[in-house]
């Protein structure tokens, strides 16, 4: 199963893989567990096979394109967030316990996820097992996870090599998540960004940071389904786009076209941790659900 996905990531999306895959092996003489195609799918898309020769990560992005502050200026509809909670088909109205019926709508079938009080404090286990928690944490995979652990790339010494949270956990994508987050300053608060010259412009004309967060994901909404805008209880906006089955090349191109809109790289990592809907913040501050729309994921995928 590993030799043949690793084949067809080329040809077909890894949903479409999973599926070709299942009914291939259900007269093979033993039965093959789901969990087992899916990890085969998973673990040859780092070695895909791809045209003339080239084997490599699928998807990878040697460099990510700069911000282009023209282009983002163009894509600018004035829409701000008190826009965004007006198009939202559903609204989530303060109840912080509505996390878990957000994500029994995003997740069904109760499947593994690894969520976090912080980047060092987290465990993957059933959304059943998260009752409870989840509106007191700050962190979620926004993909199912295929095993509770999995082997670290890079342990260091005298640690284990097993954890909740890895690359080698993570199942196949269901969401890609586009964080807009457009600062004035570098991480050490003193150094002004490439785009903060042009940021200073847009607030003189009244256009906050807020709103070009907004601009950005409504944007992008036309080019693939947007099915959440969670605030991050800073300044940043992440938007969580719909993506089950689709080829990795296809969304790198549309990862890599927000990225030139300002969006942060970091998410197009299929472990990385991002906001979770309605959590709380290690400041205290609520991660306000914005804009929830579940019909893209009520659409039967072929």
């Amino acid at each position: 199963m590993f030799r043949v996905a690793r084949h067809l990531h080329a040809h077909w999306p890894a949903g479409q893989i999973v599926r070709l895959l299942s009914e291939r092996v259900a007269s093979c003489g033993r039965h093959v567990p789901h969990t087992e195609i899916t990890a085969a799918v998973r673990s040859s898309l780092d070695c895909a096979w791809q045209p003339l020769g080239r084997a490599g990560p699928a998807g990878s992005a040697a460099k990510w394109p700069e911000p282009n502050p023209e282009q983002i200026e163009v894509v600018q509809q004035g829409a701000g967030l008190a826009d965004l909670w007006e198009m939202s088909p559903t609204r989530i109205e303060g109840d912080r316990e509505q996390v878990e019926a957000i994500l029994d709508q995003l997740f069904p079938g109760n499947p593994l996820l690894c969520c976090g009080h912080s980047q060092s404090e987290f465990d993957t286990k059933p959304l059943t097992d998260w009752r409870g928690q989840l509106s007191q944490l700050q962190f979620i995979v926004p993909n199912p996870m295929s095993a509770r652990r999995g082997r670290k790339k890079n342990p260091q010494p005298g640690q284990s090599v097993w954890s909740a949270h890895t690359l080698d956990n993570t199942g196949l994508r269901r969401f890609l998540v586009v964080e807009c987050d457009f600062s004035l300053y570098a991480r050490d608060g003193r150094t002004e960004t490439k785009l903060a010259p042009w940021l200073h412009r847009q607030a003189q004309s009244g256009i906050t940071i807020a709103d070009i967060c907004v601009a950005v994901l409504l944007h992008l909404a036309h080019c693939a389904p947007l099915v959440l805008a969670v605030h991050s209880g800073g300044k940043s906006l992440h938007g969580w786009f719909y993506c089950d089955g689709q080829p990795e090349d296809k969304l790198l191109r549309f990862m890599r076209y927000a990225v030139s809109l300002g969006a942060d790289p970091a998410t197009w990592t299929r472990s990385q941790f991002v906001r979770m809907p309605e959590g709380t913040r290690d400041n205290g501050r609520r991660q306000t659900v914005y804009f929830f729309n579940s019909k893209p994921l009520e659409v039967p995928r072929i």
